[in-house]
């Protein structure tokens, strides 16, 4: 097991970004805050402390194995607390999106949400949204007469989605390469 050291800075720093003056940014079951959440960015201090030390953390992940657990010591308190690697490599990814001035929301991949937050999620209207449920590219549940769409569902069909798009782009980039559009 590797041990290394952690600022309690951070720590701070995530506690204060998540909470955002005591409002909740995770959630458990629903995202109906999606559009606020999304619309947080962090500050300049927090955009430089996360690039800072999200090299720091890489080379530690560089170090251990996906199948072992990490010893994280804040070095303010002496606390240790002991994390699996995939809690690691959220926190890092965390970092590295805050450095470059992004927002991040965490919510589990089982969640169910609305149909007005997968729509933002897709970046489309919620109209559009019901038509592709109606339509079954993407499945969901009904409460009553809401819909409700699995977040892994809803992940699964933009990664689809963008997936078609780059083959779309590519096979238009080579047919316009047979016809001799572009110069050379």
């Amino acid at each position: 097991m590797l041990i290394f050291a952690i600022n309690a800075t951070i720590i701070r720093i995530f506690r204060l970004y998540l909470y955002n003056n005591s409002k909740l940014l995770f959630k458990m079951t629903a995202l109906q805050n999606l559009e606020e959440a999304l619309s947080k960015r962090p500050s300049k201090a927090m955009q430089h402390l996360a690039m800072e030390q999200y090299d720091a953390l890489e080379a530690v992940l560089k170090e251990l194995s996906d199948q072992e657990d990490a010893e994280i010591e804040v070095a303010e308190t002496g606390a240790k607390i002991k994390l699996p690697f995939l809690a690691l490599r959220l926190l890092a990814n965390i970092m590295r999106e805050m450095g470059k001035g992004n927002g991040v929301l965490v919510i589990p991949v089982t969640a169910e949400v609305t149909t007005q937050a997968a729509a933002e999620i897709l970046g489309c209207s919620r109209p559009h949204l019901i038509k592709l449920l109606e339509e079954g590219k993407i499945e969901f549940t009904k409460v009553g007469r809401h819909r409700r769409i699995k977040v892994e569902d809803v992940m699964s069909f933009r990664k689809q989605q963008k997936q078609a798009q780059k083959e779309f782009l590519t096979q238009m980039m080579k047919e316009d390469e047979d016809l001799g559009l572009y110069d050379e």
